[in-house]
């Protein structure tokens, strides 16, 4: 039986082994250890996906970047190292991708995508908020941003000398200026709207 966020913590895991696992379950490698990511996803978190996809390529049609959501495989290899012996595997809900050389077959993206989203869900929030922030920052992600649902919340993080700089917290009232397209401003009003009523008793 799989726990909620790993399995065979005390074994090793790399590309190579990611690659012979089920495609019906989302598994992801974090500094060799595998995370279940694969519980299914609440409607919020889809319909919220489909909206910053939809705003991201509106955007970039006729452009030379790329918006992928998930599912796709980051893979971030050592220098010189065979992918398949790469330690980091992920799959970000949206992904951003300026360089096509790093789209290096149908199914995953070679290094550092310039824009990663992740969009909390209970189970794996903690993974999100801590260990994937850390993979990103060391690997190059010029920005990443966690989507809380709940509270309706993005924490934009933007790659200064290396580091993340302390997140800036964005709302339901606010747009977001993406720092890697200045003329792009995400409309928060449409990703957080209620689309969901509750039924009255």
């Amino acid at each position: 039986m799989k726990s909620n966020l790993a399995f065979k913590q005390q074994q090793e895991f790399t590309y190579r082994d990611y690659l012979t696992w089920p495609d019906n379950e989302r598994w992801q490698i974090i500094d060799r250890i595998a995370y279940d990511m694969s519980p299914s996803p609440i409607i919020e978190h889809q319909l919220i996906l489909n909206e910053l996809s939809t705003q991201f390529s509106l955007y970039l049609r006729n452009k030379t970047c790329l918006v992928i959501p998930s599912p796709v495989d980051v893979v971030f290899p050592k220098q010189n190292e065979d992918i398949k012996d790469a330690k980091d595997v992920v799959q970000p809900d949206i992904i951003v991708v300026c360089d096509h050389k790093k789209l290096q077959s149908h199914k995953h993206c070679v290094g550092a995508p310039d824009l990663a989203i992740e969009i909390l869900s209970p189970s794996t929030a903690s993974i999100d908020i801590k260990s994937k922030r850390k993979l990103y920052e060391r690997e190059g992600v010029k920005e990443y941003w966690i989507v809380d649902h709940v509270h309706k919340t993005i924490h934009v993080y933007i790659l200064e000398n290396n580091k993340y700089k302390f997140p800036e917290v964005y709302t339901t009232e606010d747009k977001i200026k993406v720092g890697i397209f200045p003329d792009l401003e995400i409309d928060l009003s449409l990703v957080f709207r209620d689309y969901i009523q509750e039924k009255q008793e």
